[in-house]
């Protein structure tokens, strides 16, 4: 498997190539596309990107762990994670990326 990491930067030299922005316009604009994601998380709503996947934003309630190292129960608070669900169609494509 790749080590490879996409970045911010990464994206807005594709939107830089591929659109024809300047450097500068893709930056914000990649800045700006995830500005808006970011925030509707924050709100609580679902982020539903067409042929990507969803991401949302679920609520945990509180429970008890236990330390791996001592065995000793405690409490885990309540908690909001963030939750990614990949479209078939994502899916798909990953899978037939393994098979070379």
């Amino acid at each position: 498997m790749s080590e490879s990491t996409l970045t911010r930067m990464d994206l807005s030299e594709a939107v830089f190539r591929e659109v024809g922005l300047s450097r500068n316009e893709s930056a914000d604009l990649v800045e700006s596309v995830l500005g808006h994601v970011s925030d509707a998380l924050v709100a609580g709503e679902s982020v539903k990107i067409s042929s990507f996947g969803t991401f949302s934003v679920r609520s945990k309630n509180e429970r008890i762990g236990r330390n791996p190292k001592t065995g000793e129960e405690v409490p885990i608070a309540p908690r909001r994670v963030l939750t990614f669900r990949p479209s078939h169609l994502m899916k798909d494509r990953v899978d037939s990326g393994n098979k070379k």
